[in-house]
């Protein structure tokens, strides 16, 4: 009885949907992955996957040197906006995000008027197509956006709130946040930023997710890092100053364990001339960018992963820590720093331990603490395994589908 009910159910809603189509959404971004098994960040993509349940998803990002105009990735229509006539020079976005792309290379903000036009154009080219716009990033997807006709969503992540508040930027993210059907924000941090600098008072907090299917304990691999009896620190992400991977380096004076680092970015020369300078070499070791398939048995394999972020000198901050949620999911204790929405995931001594920004000795401790007490370990481990599972990207969606069927109109 329960099977045949089953299946009226299913089949109504197959009748519903060839009734009602989904509507169509067009997700515009600057940092995606240029093609399968890409080091760069994923998270848009993963958001795209998991809003497809409700609507057909369509990603609109930048072009890259050896990536493709137009494909379907893992499900999701991709299209890449050309922004210069020579596309080898279009360097500007990838690899990271724009901004450290220009401190590396000053040149390169020359090609900021020519991805602004092009991603102007390509909007207006494609906005007829959807329902709907999502842009991520206030700076430069939600100001642009705001000159479409169709109605929009904006989520700022981190830098694009609390950078670029000078007199013109502060103009076109006033007329952005006026004109959006619907404003997000990844933590409280970038709330109480919009809220003290553009009385920005009806943002909603919801961050982007976590694959809890993808990141487990199960990929724990013995031995992963040939480390043989000592414990394992993890640390993944790119190696800028927000990161403030030299803090974490600098700690590893303190620690008797193995600190392991899988990622790339402007500050990786400075990193490795640290650990020479303090004699870590046998303490310290470099994987570069790993592909999420490579990251799942970094993850599970460790023992501890830190994440010691900090506020740049231009107010950089952490939006969220994406790569928390990932640690978490893979069961791993997290030590982390009080920086920006990191303290909207972890709660201190309950699902991870937090060290004040920069306090190399305060970090130390709370890594020694995790590693010295199989106890304390195991309970932030449980702990870290329910969080994530709260961020699971099929909430999320959900989340984005309620604000977006509510509030965009």
């Amino acid at each position: 009885m329960n099977e045949a009910v089953d299946i009226l159910s299913d089949t109504a809603a197959i009748r519903m949907e060839i009734i009602m189509p989904k509507k169509k959404i067009l997700v515009t971004a600057s940092t995606f992955p240029r093609w399968e098994q890409d080091t760069e960040p994923r998270f848009i993509l993963d958001y795209c996957i998991g809003l497809s349940k409700f609507y057909d998803v369509t990603a609109l990002v930048p072009a890259a040197v050896g990536a493709k105009h137009r494909e379907i990735l893992e499900g999701i229509p991709v299209i890449r906006y050309h922004y210069f006539p020579i596309h080898a020079w279009e360097t500007l976005c990838y690899p990271g995000a724009i901004v450290p792309r220009i401190k590396e290379k000053k040149a390169r903000v020359l090609l900021v008027p020519f991805l602004l036009l092009a991603q102007l154009l390509n909007l207006r080219k494609y906005e007829k197509e959807f329902d709907l716009i999502h842009a991520h990033w206030l700076i430069p997807q939600g100001i642009l956006t705001a000159f479409c006709k169709k109605p929009f969503l904006v989520t700022g992540h981190g830098g694009d709130v609390g950078e670029l508040n000078g007199s013109v930027f502060r103009l076109l993210k006033k007329r952005c946040l006026k004109k959006a059907s619907a404003v997000t924000v990844v933590s409280k941090h970038l709330q109480d930023i919009l809220k003290e600098k553009y009385g920005a008072a009806n943002t909603h907090i919801i961050p982007m997710g976590c694959n809890t299917s993808y990141f487990s304990p199960a990929n724990h691999v013995e031995n992963y890092f040939g480390q043989g009896s000592k414990k394992v620190v993890l640390f993944v992400g790119r190696l800028a100053e927000k990161k403030g991977t030299a803090y974490l380096i600098r700690a590893m004076q303190s620690v008797d364990a193995l600190l392991v680092i899988a990622g790339s970015g402007p500050l990786e020369a400075a990193c490795k001339a640290l650990v020479k300078e303090l004699h870590l070499e046998d303490k310290v070791r470099f994987l570069g960018p790993k592909p999420h398939t490579q990251l799942r048995a970094v993850y599970a394999s460790a023992d501890a992963f830190a994440a010691p972020s900090v506020t740049t000198k231009n107010g950089d901050v952490e939006g969220f820590g994406l790569v928390i949620l990932e640690a978490m999911a893979s069961g791993l204790p997290v030590v982390a720093s009080r920086s920006g929405g990191i303290t909207d995931i972890i709660r201190d001594g309950e699902n991870g331990l937090l060290a004040g920004e920069r306090n190399v000795e305060e970090l130390a401790a709370q890594i020694n603490a995790v590693l010295s007490s199989s106890a304390l370990s195991h309970k932030l481990s449980l702990a870290s395994l329910a969080t994530a599972a709260q961020f699971d990207y099929s909430v999320i969606a959900e989340k984005y589908h309620d604000i977006m069927e509510n509030s965009c109109h």
